[in-house]
């Protein structure tokens, strides 16, 4: 299933799905779902959660056209075009990074691949909506596109092993991991660089695992101004997911709703010669197979 967040008129944000090959979003706090109301925030995260249970449930419900036809004149689906999308997880507990996880991107740079993860992260007002602009933050003229696979966590994961950190995954979703350059190389360390409001667009939706078979044999682009900038597959990946979960959760604990953002492949702009660094009035395009795009503008600091 595909697991999307929008915005209500009155400004909050509701839980919903992806339905009728993505042409209608399913309100899943309308009462024709027959749904209870969620236990906490990220309770459609949490595969062990009795309401992520009932929304699969219902998801494989509605794939039948009664059970669609039920809900539309209900008024529980909404048309798609019609609907302002979120981020899928408004805000995640935690965005954790990895730099330097694409062999073909540590080529470009002529560096050695890294011994272990390289572990950044974000903060959760860095998340941004699908559509929802990019803002270059004031006294940056350095600022970065990073296409990136992102993998949200389903279940809590201490210590765990490869062998079974997928069974610890909900889904999978496109990854903007935007960077101002000039701060993240003259402070020394990452944080404020890659921290700044508006800095993790992710989206549209979060495919679960069912719904892509082969994460790591997935084609992964990204566009600026129609013009593709980046062109690899997660087959690069230097640090698989599993190694990734495993890695983390040696001791940091993961849990429901997190995402891990999991590196990004060549063609980034401080790499090119000349660079080519965002500037307001570009439209950067985020394609990973089976996850749709994610599409943001870049705006100004002012």
């Amino acid at each position: 299933m595909k697991l999307v967040a929008f915005l209500r008129a009155s400004g909050s944000t509701a839980s919903g799905l992806l339905l009728d090959q993505n042409r209608a979003v399913l309100d899943l706090a309308h009462a024709a779902t027959g749904l209870l109301t969620p236990s906490h925030a990220l309770a459609i995260c949490d595969l062990a959660d009795p309401f992520h249970r009932a929304v699969k449930d219902l998801a494989a419900r509605a794939q039948t056209p009664a059970e669609l036809e039920r809900l539309r004149k209900a008024g529980a689906l909404l048309v798609r075009s019609q609907v302002t999308l979120h981020a899928p997880v408004p805000r995640p507990g935690k965005i954790l990074c990895v730099g330097l996880n694409y062999r073909d991107h540590a080529a470009e740079q002529n560096v050695e691949l890294p011994k272990r993860p390289l572990l950044f992260s974000k903060f959760v007002t860095c998340v941004q909506a699908p559509g929802g602009p990019i803002r270059i933050p004031r006294g940056s003229t350095q600022t970065d596109y990073e296409a990136e696979l992102g993998v949200v966590i389903g279940r809590q994961a201490s210590r765990v092993s490869e062998s079974a950190a997928m069974q610890h995954v909900l889904g999978y979703c496109n990854f903007h991991d935007v960077s101002a350059r000039d701060f993240q190389f003259a402070d020394g360390q990452w944080q404020r660089g890659k921290s700044c409001d508006t800095f993790a667009p992710f989206g549209e939706f979060v495919a679960t695992t069912d719904e892509i078979p082969d994460p790591h044999a997935l084609r992964i682009q990204l566009r600026l101004n129609g013009k593709t900038m980046q062109d690899s597959t997660t087959a690069q990946l230097v640090f698989t997911i599993p190694q990734l979960i495993a890695a983390i959760s040696e001791h940091i604990t993961l849990e429901p709703g997190d995402v891990i953002a999991t590196g990004t492949p060549p063609g980034v702009g401080f790499a090119r010669k000349p660079p080519v660094y965002l500037q307001p009035g570009d439209v950067c395009e985020v394609e990973i197979a089976g996850l749709g795009v994610l599409r943001n503008p870049v705006i100004a600091s002012d």
